[in-house]
């Protein structure tokens, strides 16, 4: 679900387009958006889940996910798309590795571990694919709506399966301070200037002052 979000829209801009009334230029930033947040929140994500728990973070990223998917199918007009957009990146930066921590202490090692990662792996590098072909489908047969909607079907069913299989764990009120904020901060920043240096240099230019200013920072 996570990499078949960086795709899925994509076919669906055109219709989005017409639908909510946007100019051309504006459609990169319904898929900027969300590997900006996304990008940028993976180190605070990951270090979410030794704060609260993995099950708490997975709860967290798979609801907030299917709400901001939700929101984003429901848009009325471009911010509150691109919002929502945003929104899914900054959850699926909590999902992600608290996704792969559970997959780390729930298998133990050698073969039995060795084989959850390959699956989880394979899932993950056919997850662009698949969101290019089902974004497609979805915005021909349904509407563009539903390359978000769809992430429901994903997300809740995942969420009670978590609840039902995972145990609640207890965090003390201390270990929250462990948290490092201005290095935590300092390497998000320099993640969403990467992120957003690519992203510009794809849709405007290498060489362009803010392409090359972001790399910098």
């Amino acid at each position: 679900m996570v990499v078949l979000d960086t795709t899925i829209v994509i076919i669906a801009l055109p219709s989005a387009q017409s639908a909510l009334g946007f100019g051309t230029e504006s459609r990169q930033w319904i898929v900027t958006a969300y590997s900006l947040a996304f990008g940028s929140l993976l180190l605070i994500g990951g270090r979410l889940s030794d704060i609260i728990g993995r099950r708490r973070t997975l709860l967290v990223g798979l609801l907030g996910f299917a709400a901001a998917s939700a929101v984003g199918g429901a848009a009325v007009g471009f911010g509150m798309l691109v919002t929502a957009r945003a929104a899914q990146g900054v959850f699926a930066a909590i999902l992600a590795p608290a996704a792969l921590s559970t997959l780390n202490v729930s298998f133990s090692e050698g073969r039995e571990r060795s084989r959850a990662f390959g699956i989880y792996a394979a899932i993950a590098s056919g997850g662009a694919v698949v969101g290019l072909l089902l974004g497609g489908a979805l915005t021909e047969w349904l509407s563009w709506r539903w390359c978000l909607y769809v992430n429901l079907l994903f997300a809740l069913p995942a969420a009670a399966a978590v609840l039902m299989t995972l145990p609640a764990r207890e965090v003390g009120r201390g270990q929250a301070r462990q948290l490092d904020w201005p290095g935590v901060l300092a390497v998000s920043g320099g993640l969403f200037c990467l992120v957003y240096g690519l992203s510009n240099a794809q849709t405007v230019s290498w060489t362009a002052p803010l392409t090359i200013g972001m790399f910098v920072a």
